[in-house]
């Protein structure tokens, strides 16, 4: 008797153990298929007369009249990577070649290393790895590691948790006035993680949401200019830091 009861909490347990792993399973994939998703797809993939779009290994490459230098973009959390095309055809435009990198899951931390392989790929004078929120979070822990790789480091909305000033990186963040998502008391204590060459930008009406094209943002706060306007000061801004 005592070894059929045995048995039975021994069967008891397996059970349960699978039906938390399945309940896991099943909540992970809600997660990651509840994201924010591009407003107009087709318009994001269009290529114009002066920037060729094209799907890359990890997602796409912006084409523009420059040859020097570029650009690689980690986007932010659960953002369908394609909200950013706008503002990276917009660098794209003023000689800065982009690579807008697809994150499994749309997790940033999921393919921090993806960089790796762009820059094996391809061959510029220059590389700056730039990042939204989270994207630009991953970005920093992969420039901790890789900064002999990079010319710079760019922040949107974001703030590094490493120690980058012994690094010869330049760093620019950008953020808006009116965000109501990045914690800003965070990128005031990372600015004692920054290398000697370090520059902040304040978008004034700017929010979280508007440097890509996906709508409101859950806890964001209200922007006071469109979203089109905070990418043009962004790109201007990244151009002017770049050159």
């Amino acid at each position: 008797m005592r070894k059929k009861k045995s048995r039975k909490r021994l069967k008891g347990a397996g059970l349960i153990g699978l039906i938390v792993i399945v309940a896991l399973v099943i909540v992970s994939l809600v997660y990651v298929s509840n994201y924010y998703h591009v407003q107009d797809r087709q318009a994001a993939l269009e290529s114009t007369d002066d920037v060729k779009v094209e799907e890359a290994e990890y997602g796409y490459f912006f084409d523009g009249p420059g040859n020097d230098t570029a650009l690689i973009f980690y986007p932010g959390a659960k953002v369908e990577d394609l909200a950013y095309a706008s503002l990276l055809k917009q660098l794209a435009v003023d000689g800065i070649d982009c690579y807008l990198v697809h994150m499994p899951g749309n997790l940033a931390f999921m393919g921090m290393n993806r960089a790796d392989k762009i820059m094996e790929t391809y061959s510029y004078d220059h590389w700056y790895l730039a990042g939204h929120s989270l994207g630009g979070a991953m970005a920093a822990v992969y420039a901790d590691k890789n900064s002999e790789k990079l010319d710079g480091l760019i922040f949107l909305a974001a703030y590094s948790t490493k120690d980058l000033s012994d690094t010869d990186l330049k760093v620019l963040s950008i953020y808006g006035s009116n965000d109501g998502v990045v914690n800003m008391d965070k990128v005031t204590e990372g600015r004692k993680l920054m290398p000697s060459v370090y520059e902040e930008f304040c978008i004034q009406g700017g929010n979280h949401a508007g440097y890509g094209d996906y709508g409101a943002q859950k806890g964001d706060g209200e922007a006071d200019i469109s979203a089109k306007k905070q990418q043009e000061e962004t790109a201007e801004k990244i151009v002017e830091f770049c050159e």
